[in-house]
């Protein structure tokens, strides 16, 4: 395996400035959602006292999770000692950072008091899991930026291993925190269940890699940088280990459920009921978002990079559809307040079938800024620092390519 040489991008062509105008002008249509309901209070957006995690909260999960599993790719070659993925280490750990920063940004620009966030970084109560999340979204920017430093300053490189066994620890404990703030919400019987920690952890790792994958493939095109068929083999194989592991998780996440007679009304509800959640789970997180990338990755179509991309991006619109059904359906179904009585209904909205929720556009966009304030991060820190490497092509990083 020859010595990898890391090169800034030229980021000089009309194509480069165009994308960086598309991805700023998505983020000023983000700011202007936020401005737009912050100023005229939350009631133009879909929210309400019953759904109060709308949109926004969608794709700033779906970012955090996924920025964890960005950093899958770094972890595989410093971790598990894997040669070949060593020189995407750079980049994989610059995409974590960006995806957590783009869903922090949505995080804290939909909370509506966005200066309030001051007394959460001041005063910390410890019984909460929200406090603890907010102690390990801070503690992974510093662990990744000393991370990359290891990786890019010669004289540490000694500390580099150390430093990757650490950000890999620290990544697995933040997906479970996040995943624990579901699994720790009792009152809610869709979201009550230890399992959506570890499944959380699974989730990222696709949800990422299928991230990581269109990057990379991007990148190198635009770049016009060789990128060799092994690289690109090997990763998607993995998306699809990770994507029939997610479909695992879901099922016997489900199926315990099931057999507990206090969740068969939710289970209902998500799987067999009349909401567009149960059209969401079955059409978008299962057909589309699941089954249809496998069923490329594993056959012949796999061989073709286009498709290889378009079951990435499934993979990412199935991750944001489950999402929705996790963080929307599970506020969505009503909470059983008297186990057992007669439910009467009233104007209070206790006693539905269930809450109506349809996001506003200005939710819709600041969402998308948090994606667009990602690439946003990764575009230009490609062009002023060397993450990419000049070529991954098979002969210069497979240590075992043949020709």
């Amino acid at each position: 395996m020859k010595k990898v040489n890391y090169l800034e991008i030229e980021g000089k062509s009309s194509g480069f400035l165009l994308l960086l105008g598309v991805l700023g002008a998505i983020i000023l249509a983000g700011l202007g959602g936020m401005y737009y309901m912050e100023h005229n209070g939350h009631y133009v957006t879909g929210m309400d006292n019953q759904i109060v995690w709308g949109m926004p909260h969608v794709f700033a999960v779906f970012l955090i999770v996924a920025a964890s599993g960005a950093l899958n790719v770094a972890s595989i070659g410093t971790v598990f000692g894997k040669a070949m993925y060593k020189p995407l280490g750079r980049l994989s750990a610059l995409l974590a950072l960006a995806l957590l920063a783009g869903g922090l940004m949505v995080l804290v620009l939909d909370l509506g008091r966005p200066d309030r966030l001051v007394v959460a970084m001041t005063y910390y109560n410890f019984k909460s899991i929200f406090a603890w999340n907010i102690i390990l979204y801070n503690g992974f920017f510093a662990v990744v930026i000393v991370y990359i430093w290891m990786m890019m300053q010669a004289s540490m490189n000694k500390y580099y291993k150390a430093a990757g066994f650490f950000a890999f620890f620290w990544r697995l404990i933040l997906t479970t925190g996040t995943g624990s703030i579901f699994g720790f919400l009792v009152a809610r019987p869709g979201y009550d269940a230890a399992i959506m920690a570890p499944m959380f952890i699974i989730m990222s790792f696709a949800f990422g890699l299928a991230i990581f994958l269109l990057v990379l493939m991007l990148g190198y095109r635009w770049a016009e940088r060789p990128l060799g068929d092994d690289m690109v083999r090997k990763l998607k194989n993995l998306l699809g280990v990770f994507v029939g592991a997610v479909m695992y998780f879901v099922l016997a996440f489900h199926l315990t459920n099931l057999y507990a007679t206090e969740h068969h009304g939710v289970e209902k509800f998500i799987l067999a009921g009349e909401s567009e959640h149960t059209t969401i789970f079955w059409v978008v997180q299962i057909l589309l978002g699941s089954i249809a990338p496998l069923a490329i990755l594993y056959t012949k179509l796999g061989a073709s990079r286009l498709w290889i991309g378009i079951a990435s991006l499934l993979v990412i619109v199935g991750g944001l559809a489950q999402m929705y059904v996790i963080i929307i359906g599970g506020q969505a179904f009503p909470l059983e307040m008297f186990p057992g009585m007669e439910v009467v209904n009233s104007s209070f909205a206790d006693g539905n079938s269930y809450h109506q929720y349809t996001p506003s556009m200005a939710e819709t966009l600041l969402g998308l800024s948090g994606i667009a304030a990602a690439m946003l991060i990764v575009t230009l820190g490609a062009k002023v620092l060397r993450f990419m490497p000049d070529s991954l092509a098979d002969k210069d990083v497979n240590p075992h390519h043949k020709g």
